[in-house]
């Protein structure tokens, strides 16, 4: 017995997950809780490219080639998010974004 899974499935779970990081981002007043919702959005987009090209173009692979490039960029969008994260602590001594006025050099 086999169960197929038809797209709209997908689309329902991507979209879910994608609400969810724009409501934690938007709620969210710590700088981790801000930076774990932006990688809830990306990967949510990296879902959308991998369905929208196994149903639109299944002998393809372009939309894999653009999640793999998507993850990547959130690879390195967290290395420098979390450097920034430590350099705020290190000044103000907590990361709540309330508390972040200005930046000084």
């Amino acid at each position: 017995m086999e169960i197929e899974i038809h797209v709209i499935h997908y689309l329902v779970i991507s979209t879910v997950m994608m609400f969810c990081g724009v409501y934690g981002f938007f709620t969210r007043k710590t700088l981790l809780a801000l930076l774990i919702s932006v990688e809830l959005m990306l990967n949510a987009t990296n879902i959308n490219f991998a369905v929208f090209n196994r149903y639109l173009f299944p002998g393809q692979l372009e939309g894999h080639f653009f999640s793999l490039f998507g993850i990547a960029i959130a690879a390195a969008e967290t290395a420098v998010a979390i450097a920034i994260i430590i350099n705020v602590y290190r000044n103000v001594k907590h990361i709540l974004t309330d508390d972040i006025t200005d930046l000084k050099g």
